[in-house]
């Protein structure tokens, strides 16, 4: 028999699930390579800061190219 508390816990549990199924999704997946100059990596997705500075000024540039 259930309960006050295994009640809580299944709610809670269909709580949980509810958020992670609705949570954004990430912009960029890893694909095995950088996402700016594309040398292989193994975790992450840039090889080093700077790559990422850089692809951050480009895509921020593509974002103000906005046709009126």
């Amino acid at each position: 028999m259930c309960d006050i508390a295994d009640d809580a816990s299944d709610l809670e549990m269909l709580n949980v699930e509810i958020a992670l199924a609705n949570r954004p999704k990430t912009a960029i997946e890893f694909t095995g390579k950088c996402h700016y100059c594309e040398e292989p990596i193994s975790k992450g997705h840039y090889c080093d800061a700077g790559c990422r500075e850089d692809h951050a000024r480009v895509l921020w540039a593509q974002k103000q190219r906005v046709v009126a």
